[in-house]
């Protein structure tokens, strides 16, 4: 089973829509293993965002990460990356399908409700960066077997 990280943005804390959010990631069967609210640093968003400091809208980025804390989840399930990125449509949510959550929340680049690692090994860094291991729970949830067949766990 895979882990994935989301970061759900001050835009969806903004309009009230965590509870959505996190709600169709659970509907979906992904199973959260970790959830804090937490304020993003000028240090923690120069990290997560080292790819773009260079560019000219980092700032934008940084001012709109700062609006409010922003939620960090840790999910698990079969192929949870591509389940996520996908379940959150492209980062342009002009572009992203109806159905995604971008796509029905988000009519911006920037302000695009959450975050979401983008491979298995972003995932690993990204989760080590957010969480400790002693806020990340291994459980069996009691619907695995309706979740997946018997051979996928």
């Amino acid at each position: 089973m895979q882990k994935t990280l989301v970061i759900i943005k001050p835009s969806a804390i903004q309009r009230s829509l965590v509870g959505e959010v996190v709600s169709r990631f659970e509907k979906k069967g992904l199973q959260i293993i970790g959830f804090k609210m937490m304020t993003l640093s000028d240090e923690m968003i120069e990290i997560h965002y080292a790819h773009l400091k260079d560019k000219p809208f980092f700032k934008r980025i940084k001012d709109s990460m700062q609006v409010t804390p922003v939620f960090v989840l840790a999910l698990k399930g079969l192929d949870a990356v591509e389940v996520v990125r996908n379940m959150s449509g492209s980062t342009n949510s002009r572009k992203a399908e109806p159905g995604t959550i971008r796509g029905d929340y988000s009519m911006s680049v920037q302000e695009n409700i959450v975050h979401t690692s983008d491979s298995v090994e972003s995932s690993i860094m990204e989760l080590a960066r957010f969480f400790k291991d002693e806020e990340l729970f291994d459980y069996k949830p009691l619907l695995l077997t309706h979740l997946y067949s018997n051979d996928e766990y």
